[in-house]
C-alpha cells in the first residue's frame, strides 16, 4: 500500500473513530442521523453501480427508501413497532417503485429490473444498517455505555476479522478463495480471519461480563466470533460481486484511502443484523 494512501487511511480513522464513538454513545437521534447519512450515500453508490449495469434503478427512491428504514429504527429503536414499520415501509416502497416505473421507465425501460434494483438497494443499505440502532438500544441494556459496548461488538470484531484476513493472507496466502469474485482473497486469509475474530470475541466477552445483562459465556463467544467473521467475509464478497458485475473498482470516493461508503461498511451491513439476532434472541438480556 502506498505511503500516501496509508496516511490518508490513518487520517480518516483518527477523525472518524472518535466521531463514531460519540455518535454511538449519544444514541438514538445523533446515531440515527449519522446512520441515515451513511445509508443515503451507500444507496446512491448502489444506484450508480446498478445504473452502469443497466439495472435502471429509480435512484431517488433507493436513497429515500434507505433513509426511511433508518428513520423507522430511530423512531422505534427498541424494536417492537419497528417490525411492522419495516414491513409497511417495504410494501410502500414496492408500490411507489412500481407506480413510478410506469411513467419513468415504461415497457422499454426494463421496469422489472428497475423495481427490483430499487427495492433491493434500499433494503441492502438502509434496511441492514438500521440494525445498528436496534443493537444500541437493545431492551434490557443498562445505560449508554452498555448500549455502546453491544454495538461495538460487531464493529470491533468485523474490523479484527478484516485485519486478520489481510495479514494472514499476506503472510501465508497461497490458495485463492473465490478468484472470480475477489482475486486477492485467499483460503489462508479467510481462516486467519476466523481465528482472529474468535480470539477477539473471547476477549470482548470479558468486557461484556462487567454489565448486568447480555453476558456471553466462552462457548457463546466462540460461536459469536465465528458467526461475525463468516458474515463479515460474505458481506465483503457480496459487495465485491456487485462491483465486479458493474465494472467498478470502488463504490465511490467518499473516504480518502477507503473508497466509498459501501466499500467501508459492506461487512457491517451483514454483521449488524447477525449480532442483533445473537444478542436479542440467542443470548437474551437475562433481566
Amino acid at each position: 500500500m502506498p505511503a500516501s494512501e496509508t496516511t490518508q487511511r490513518v487520517a480518516v480513522a483518527a477523525v472518524g473513530i472518535p466521531l463514531a464513538l460519540a455518535a454511538v454513545y449519544a444514541g438514538r437521534w445523533v446515531l440515527g442521523a449519522l446512520l441515515t447519512l451513511i445509508a443515503v450515500i451507500a444507496a446512491l453508490e448502489f444506484g450508480r453501480m446498478a445504473a452502469r449495469k443497466e439495472g435502471h434503478p429509480i435512484r431517488l427512491l433507493v436513497a429515500g427508501g434507505a433513509a426511511g428504514f433508518v428513520l423507522l429504527a430511530t423512531l422505534f429503536p427498541a424494536g417492537g413497532a419497528a417490525g411492522a414499520g419495516f414491513a409497511g415501509w417495504t410494501a410502500l416502497l414496492v408500490l411507489v417503485a412500481a407506480t413510478a416505473a410506469i411513467w419513468t421507465r415504461g415497457v422499454t425501460g426494463q421496469p422489472l429490473l428497475a423495481i427490483s434494483t430499487t427495492v433491493f438497494g434500499a433494503l441492502y443499505t438502509g434496511g441492514l444498517l438500521a440494525y445498528g440502532l436496534f443493537l444500541r438500544h437493545l431492551p434490557g441494556s443498562h445505560g449508554p455505555w452498555h448500549g455502546t459496548a453491544l454495538l461495538f461488538a460487531p464493529v470491533l470484531l468485523t474490523w479484527v476479522s478484516d485485519t486478520s484476513a489481510y495479514f494472514a493472507g499476506r503472510q501465508w496466502g497461497r490458495r485463492k478463495l473465490i478468484p472470480k469474485v475477489s482475486p486477492g482473497k485467499t483460503v489462508e486469509g479467510s481462516l486467519g480471519a476466523l481465528v482472529g475474530c474468535v480470539l477477539a470475541a473471547a476477549a470482548y466477552a470479558t468486557l461484556l461480563s462487567r454489565f448486568p445483562s447480555y453476558r456471553i459465556s466462552l462457548p457463546e463467544a466462540i460461536g459469536f466470533g465465528l458467526l461475525i467473521s463468516v458474515a463479515a467475509q460474505v458481506g465483503d464478497l457480496a459487495e465485491s460481486l456487485l462491483k465486479r458485475d458493474a465494472g467498478f473498482k470502488d463504490s465511490g470516493a467518499l473516504l480518502p484511502g477507503h473508497g466509498g461508503a459501501l466499500d467501508r461498511f459492506d461487512s457491517l451491513l451483514f454483521t449488524l443484523p447477525i449480532a442483533y439476532v445473537f444478542f436479542r434472541y440467542l443470548v437474551g438480556s437475562g433481566a
